[in-house]
């Protein structure tokens, strides 16, 4: 049975039934229709790794998606980018970069592939990808038809999108299609980067990278699969009761809109690192997991840790915080048992 250590930056030692890639639609519908045509065992669709923990020997087969191929047309307000979901996020941007199709310097060294920044609709420093996402091409699974959906259709809100609720485990994201406006305005009002002095987009990029290779261990070195919580968004009234208790409660304050699922016009994000620390688990290890003590929003593997340690840890954390705060963390990473996804 191949190993899935190679394939999730966590590096779990953990099995499957077999590894199989695919380039384009074509080959995809091939060996997921003859797969699922010789047995009932379950698929799992992966991207980069970065986002997916193996906590036991996966009773199935892994389909890793190596849809590569980047094409750009820009108009005089507008550069358009279609992205195979396989080309590396990283990567991706760097290249952005070089071509000065600026917008997505905020979210600089996020690990994991294009096509999983639309399922997570991943954020850092301010931005989230889906201001900039156009449509996202996707094929599906029992049928093999391929659609189109645009921005509205994917449903995005907080580290949330449809690809994780109605079309969970339905679709395949083939491309992702980003439409970048010449002119706006650079996001400095997060954290660091509100220091900067005359920012520029490479000035962004380049103090995003370094904030993150100081705060952050880096997967090919320390297992990791970056931030394993969500950061939690609370009403006024719970942020104004625990900001009483503490002298100061790094704090944003998020408006009606994308980021929320929203039952107030102004709710509050709380930094899930301020309160995993609060709760006394920065730097506290168990057996081979530690919460990373620079960075506490980051679960690391020492080294031969198991599926277990991990479950265990996540949860010891999730009840800490739910006792001393009243607040529900929610992991932000994926991870899959023998049968595939699991919940804590």
């Amino acid at each position: 049975m191949p190993s899935l250590q190679p394939y999730s930056t966590f590096g779990l030692a953990a099995s499957c039934d077999s590894i199989q890639s695919f380039s384009d639609v074509a080959s995809f519908l091939s060996i997921y229709k003859a797969h699922k045509n010789n047995t009932n065992k379950a698929i799992y669709i992966l991207g980069g790794g970065s986002n997916s923990i193996f906590t036991d020997d996966f009773d199935g087969t892994i389909l890793v998606n190596e849809i590569k191929g980047i094409s750009h047309f820009d108009t005089e307000s507008h550069h358009y980018l279609r992205v195979g979901a396989g080309e590396n996020w990283h990567d991706f941007v760097t290249l952005c970069m070089k071509e000065k199709w600026y917008g997505f310097e905020n979210l600089a060294l996020i690990p994991g592939s294009v096509g999983a920044s639309p399922i997570q609709n991943i954020g850092a420093y301010g931005r989230e990808v889906n201001t900039l996402i156009d449509k996202v091409e996707c094929v599906f699974l029992e049928t093999g038809e391929q659609v189109l959906l645009g921005n509205e259709d994917c449903q995005f809100g907080y580290r949330d999108s449809v690809f994780k609720r109605a079309l969970a485990n339905k679709v395949l994201i083939t491309h992702v299609n980003f439409k970048l406006p010449k002119h706006y305005e650079l996001e400095t009002s997060y954290g660091e980067l509100a220091a900067l002095t005359e920012p520029t987009p490479e000035k962004v990029y380049s103090k995003v990278i370094e904030i993150r290779r100081n705060k952050l261990p880096d997967p090919s070195e320390l297992g990791n699969a970056g931030s394993f919580f969500k950061n939690p968004v609370v009403s006024k009234a719970v942020f104004q009761a625990i900001a009483q208790e503490y002298d100061s409660v790094p704090h944003f304050v998020v408006h009606g809109g994308v980021e929320l699922p929203a039952t107030e016009k102004e709710q509050i994000k709380i930094p899930a690192a301020w309160l995993i620390d609060q709760a006394g688990f920065k730097g506290k290890t168990l057996n081979k997991v530690r919460c990373h003590p620079t960075q506490p929003l980051v679960l690391t593997n020492l080294g031969g840790a198991t599926g277990n340690d991990v479950i265990t840890m996540a949860k010891d954390i999730i009840a800490s915080v739910q006792g001393k705060f009243g607040i529900q963390l929610e992991p932000e990473v994926r991870l899959l048992g023998s049968k595939g996804l699991i919940s804590l």
